[in-house]
């Protein structure tokens, strides 16, 4: 068996490669649990179905000058950066970390890259508080596994207080050995709100474009939807609990179209609602880089990409089973309940009187 500071780490990896591969997972869905790459996977897996157990093992024999540093002051470095901030700030870089411990930026950046350790990063999340929520998540992705016959499942929502962005001076263009460039301000010439459902089996979205998203808005958009998809055909809409939705008038013109079947996702829960995928394809391939001298301007950009999707619609899949999504809120609330007791309660941000 091989020695070395960084030895169990990479063991542990290795076999929870194996244990994935073991539960029928596909290359692909491991490395991006794993946060690892494809070849990694492919690597060990192949090693494994020849070696065994003992292949998990092996430790290639690296170059350079080997580790001078102990077990001992590994697992320090390693609590300091889960357990400690540098004074002053957030978050460790390698820099402050070797500076506090004594070591080489390299060293700290080695063991941080063996330990899966990255402090520079930070995800957002958010934990619904809704009462109902297992209920509402388990309706949205039945919808998407297992569709109703003779019907269309559209998610619907809005993209409000889209900005059209000029430049104050003309960017440079990509060229070899430069990216292209824009400057870092901007005047603002107006926004305004898409409304768009994206459609589940084909991928295909409609887009309509107001100055506001009231419910006046809103209705308009539902009469679009009713003319888009003639006949009887009954039309199941995934949308959020924005107020707009739930308006005495849109309720009243629902009633007056009963193929109309409205399905809301829980609070804080917008990752349910695929359009948002769309979304964020939308403002990074049509609008964070675009220059707009009018609202006009941003109005035909949307069109031209909407457009251009429309030609080679990508349906985007959903996978996740309501047990696992299940498994691992629990998980989070369990880790958020020991940082701070009550958190997660749906009553634990009400004003204490």
């Amino acid at each position: 068996m091989g020695s070395g500071p960084w030895h169990p780490q990479q063991v542990a990896l290795r076999c929870q490669i194996v244990l994935a591969a073991a539960d029928g997972q596909s290359d692909g869905a491991i490395a991006q649990q794993l946060s690892i790459n494809r070849k990694t996977v492919m690597l060990w897996r192949q090693r494994f179905a020849e070696q065994r157990l003992d292949g998990l093992w092996e430790i290639a024999p690296g170059r350079g000058r080997k580790p001078h540093y102990d077990s001992d002051k590994i697992a320090a470095i390693v609590d300091a950066t889960l357990q400690t901030k540098p004074e002053g700030m957030t978050h460790w870089s390698c820099r402050t970390m070797a500076k506090s411990q004594g070591v080489s930026k390299s060293t700290i950046n080695n063991i941080w890259q063996a330990h899966q350790l990255k402090p520079h990063r930070v995800k957002t999340f958010k934990l619904s508080r809704e009462p109902k929520f297992l209920e509402k998540m388990t309706d949205v992705i039945g919808l998407y596994l297992n569709p109703p016959e003779q019907a269309i499942v559209l998610c619907v929502d809005e993209k409000s207080q889209i900005q059209a962005l000029d430049r104050t001076q003309p960017g440079l263009p990509l060229k070899k050995g430069r990216c292209g460039t824009m400057t870092h301000d901007y005047k603002r010439n107006g926004t305004t709100t898409l409304f768009a459902p994206l459609e589940v089996l084909q991928g295909k979205v409609i887009g309509q474009c107001h100055q506001r998203h009231r419910h006046q808005e809103f209705l308009k958009f539902l009469r679009t939807l009713d003319q888009e998809f003639p006949g009887e055909v009954p039309l199941h809409l995934v949308m959020d609990n924005y107020g707009t939705h739930k308006h005495e008038k849109v309720r009243n013109w629902l009633k007056r179209h009963p193929r109309f079947a409205l399905h809301f996702v829980p609070t804080s829960s917008s990752w349910l609602n695929l359009v948002e995928r769309w979304f964020g394809h939308l403002d990074e391939k049509a609008i964070r880089r675009g220059v707009f001298r009018s609202v006009e301007d941003l109005k035909a950009s949307i069109g031209a990409f909407l457009t251009a999707w429309n030609k080679d619609p990508k349906p985007f899949v959903w996978t996740a089973m309501v047990e696992s999504i299940t498994q691992k809120l629990s998980r989070c609330r369990q880790t958020l309940e020991q940082i701070q007791p009550g958190c997660t309660s749906p009553r634990s941000r009400k004003r204490k009187k």
